[in-house]
């Protein structure tokens, strides 16, 4: 009971001579401020950045692999003038030898992409249609916002139909009743059986914004392999069979295996390695790691305005020591212990830091908010890097303030009564 009576004396004696110094106070707490309001606005900006990233590797699945066709490098513009056909990528073929030679494969998904203009009544729109299997929607979880998502008959019947993306719909559809319509694409109509929310913003995912998904079928007997694409040196005729091969494995521990083991049977059928392997397992890993990194760099760059905010209280609660020393030795000759004169001075520097702290917290707070309107950059603002500001700021105060008051409760109560 005593003890606690004598903190509150302390801390409200701490609270006067703040008061009293209020200017010089508050000068002396812009360091703790800005130290701390830079702490929490870096933590945000690195947050909201890598949470994005994070999520967008999330959403390819930390089982699957992705395949996809690659150009290869030696197919230059030159070469291909000498060819009438450039060749390469994935194909049907290479479906089986996957679903055939790993037994840890659950799923093999085949995409095969074609772009072109889709329309509607007056309104068109650049489109990427995507054939594929109803697997697909099982791999990638998208929101179905109407109707239906493909099924196996409509595979198996080669049935012209289509899924839009919201996208799409709002862009082609406007007012109209979305499902039941038909879209035009290359000359051929394609009746929507359904509506999907797309996830695709990035460049990781495998879906896009304009997306339209077609069964594989249709894709592949309307449109074939061979497409023509616009370049620097003019068009190019280009044969692709698949564009992408999307592998579900039964569980992630079999995921860097199953990576190696598709990466070395493919090598062995494309000698030209016109394809790329992706695993989002890996690259999630390596984005933690990354994250982990980042965070550290800017805690330590903030740090440095914590450190400066720090002296700043050291050097003020020296001549705080130095103004006072009469007030300290009449305290002493009247009966207070050394331990209460330090008590006194680090409640002092803690009401400076945290007060501080608290203020930076809001400025903390609102640059990120400042960063996303103009910026339009992902921020996120979490509890814990809150916490962990305050906690520094309250930590910077107790150290820098120390030795200041250690060295007032050492003065001679006889030398600071006679101070003038």
């Amino acid at each position: 009971m005593k003890r606690a009576s004598r903190l509150i004396r302390n801390l409200s004696l701490g609270l006067k001579h703040v008061r009293l110094n209020a200017l010089r106070s508050f000068l002396t707490m812009l360091g703790m401020v800005f130290g701390v309001g830079s702490v929490v606005a870096m933590l945000a900006v690195g947050e909201g950045a890598s949470r994005k990233a994070l999520e967008e590797i999330r959403m390819l699945g930390s089982s699957n692999i992705i395949v996809e066709s690659l150009k290869p490098a030696a197919d230059t513009a030159a070469s291909q003038r000498s060819r009438f056909v450039n060749q390469y990528g994935l194909e049907y073929q290479d479906v089986l030898r996957i679903t055939e030679a790993f037994s840890s494969v659950r799923q093999v998904v085949p995409v095969k992409i074609v772009r072109n203009v889709g329309r509607m009544g007056s309104r068109e729109l650049e489109l990427r249609l995507m054939g594929t299997t109803p697997q697909w929607f099982e791999l990638f979880h998208r929101p179905l916002l109407a109707g239906r998502l493909l099924t196996e008959r409509d595979l198996e019947q080669g049935s012209n139909v289509a899924v839009l993306t919201e996208f799409v719909a709002r862009a082609l559809l406007s007012m109209e009743e979305p499902l039941g319509g038909n879209i035009r694409i290359a000359g051929n109509a394609f009746k929507v059986v359904g509506i999907l929310r797309s996830e695709g913003e990035g460049g990781l995912t495998p879906d896009k914004p304009n997306d339209v998904y077609v069964p594989l079928s249709v894709a592949r007997g309307r449109f074939g392999d061979l497409s023509v694409r616009r370049s620097a040196g003019g068009r190019e005729r280009e044969m692709v069979e698949l564009h992408q091969i999307i592998v579900q494995v039964a569980s992630t521990e079999e995921v860097p295996s199953a990576a190696l083991g598709i990466e070395a049977m493919l090598r062995r059928f494309h000698p030209k390695e016109d394809y790329r392997v992706r695993v989002p397992l890996a690259l999630l890993r390596q984005a933690q790691e990354t994250k982990r990194t980042f965070n550290v760099v800017l805690g330590s760059i903030a740090g440095v305005s914590l450190l400066v905010g720090g002296i700043g209280i050291m050097n003020i609660m020296l001549a705080s020591v130095t103004e006072r020393t009469r007030e300290i030795g009449i305290r002493r000759a009247i009966g207070a212990t050394q331990s209460q004169i330090v008590g006194q001075f680090l409640i002092e520097t803690l009401v400076l830091s945290t007060t501080g702290g608290c203020i930076g917290i809001l400025v903390g707070l609102l640059i990120p908010q400042l960063i996303s309107s103009f910026a339009d950059m992902p921020v996120l603002v979490t509890p814990w890097s809150l916490v962990l500001s305050l906690g520094i700021s309250m930590a910077v105060g107790i150290v820098f303030g120390l030795y200041p008051a250690i060295k007032a409760a050492r003065l001679d109560p006889i030398q600071a009564l006679r101070y003038e």
